[in-house]
């Protein structure tokens, strides 16, 4: 009887060992899992505040750009007779990259009502920069096209603008020019889209 016993208490006390040795990897990977988990969820916190640093910081940089441009618009205002606004030489781009248009196509390419690029038009003929005519497809439409005057116009303010543009971007690798151009794409789409009583504006992103 005595014999039996001590088997008996010695086979409870081999399983319970047994027992514990399993219990113990599976603790383990279990921490481990744990642990894991904690490590990945951590690293996303970081990425998403890395980014929401960057895109913050985009925002204000974009913000400095349209107050920029808002100053460059604003000195049209006091720009002498003979000289030309910016409006004024986004007409004359369109004009120089798309040859001669109707005044509608002009007011679509340049975003601007009818009235403003007709209005602008007629003052950019009285300088000699362009001139108006009939078209030869059709002889209803009046088109614009630009005088030698008004392409030496844009070649001397392009070849100006773009010593400026080149030397602001030149240590610029072209993968960073195709993501900052894929950046812009999609700024101007978004607000392109975004209604005039909309929430979001230009002077708004990034605060």
């Amino acid at each position: 009887m005595a014999s039996r016993a001590t088997i008996s208490s010695a086979t409870s006390s081999s399983a319970s060992a047994q027992s514990r040795g399993a219990a113990a990897p599976a603790k383990a990977s279990t921490t481990a899992t744990a642990q894991s988990s904690s490590r990945a969820s951590k690293s996303q916190t970081i990425a998403q505040d890395e980014w929401t640093a960057e895109l913050d910081e985009l925002g204000r940089a974009f913000r400095r750009v349209f107050r920029t441009l808002s100053r460059l618009r604003g000195r049209d205002t006091h720009l002498g007779g003979s000289e030309i606004s910016h409006a004024q030489f986004e007409l004359l781009i369109e004009l120089y990259e798309h040859g001669e248009l109707a005044a509608g196509e002009l007011a679509a390419a340049a975003r601007l009502s009818p009235g403003t690029v007709t209005e602008m038009l007629e003052h950019l003929a009285d300088q000699g920069h362009v001139e108006r005519a009939r078209s030869d497809a059709d002889r209803r439409v009046v088109v614009s096209r630009l005088t030698p005057q008004g392409r030496r116009q844009i070649e001397v303010k392009r070849a100006a603008w773009q010593e400026r543009w080149v030397g602001a971007l030149a240590d610029m690798k072209p993968a960073e020019l195709r993501a900052a151009a894929r950046v812009l794409e999609r700024l101007g789409a978004a607000f392109e889209d975004a209604t005039p009583t909309g929430d979001c504006s230009a002077e708004d992103t990034g605060r």
